[in-house]
């Protein structure tokens, strides 16, 4: 019996230390390929965060639950979720805003002075706004479709008409 149960612990053992190393390389892989990012599409604000930009890394924290609610109600139909045309809107708006000051930094930073990798002219700034730009461009049509939408709007209660009763000839 001692036997059985000092193997069951060296298995539970192992089990928690694979456990260990899988994160370990999961976690040593994904630092490895922010640094491989960084260095190659030189987005200094990724390799360095500056004050501003954490701030917008908690506003994305802060948003992130919203996308479970967005993922649940595009599952459901925009007509059985009325609820979420108002929540997409600001989530979009909010998001698009936020792209604003990195625009900005990465159109009109001057990065000549600069010890981490940062763009060096233009095509490698556009460069680096192609990768912010699904962040601008997604959010702003997830606000349009919630703003414009037919599915949202019921066209009796927009227009204040009853329903016809049909009538039986």
């Amino acid at each position: 019996m001692l036997a059985l149960t000092n193997h069951s612990a060296i298995n539970s053992s192992l089990g928690r230390r694979r456990q260990f190393i899988f994160i370990v390389k999961f976690t040593t892989k994904l630092i490895d390929l922010k640094t491989w990012y960084c260095r190659e599409y030189r987005d200094s604000m990724m390799a360095s965060p500056p004050s501003w930009f954490k701030s917008l890394i908690i506003c994305e924290v802060i948003q992130f639950p919203f996308f479970f609610f967005g993922v649940y109600g595009f599952f459901k139909g925009a007509k059985q979720c009325r609820w979420l045309r108002w929540p997409c809107v600001v989530y979009g708006v909010h998001v698009a805003t936020t792209l604003v000051p990195i625009i900005g930094y990465v159109l009109l930073e001057d990065f000549s002075k600069a010890t981490l990798p940062s763009p060096r002219n233009m095509t490698e700034r556009l460069t680096l706004l192609g990768f912010y730009s699904p962040y601008l461009v997604i959010p702003i049509l997830i606000a349009l479709d919630a703003l414009f939408s037919s599915a949202y709007t019921d066209y009796r209660a927009a227009s204040n008409q009853k329903p016809r009763d049909k009538k039986i000839k």
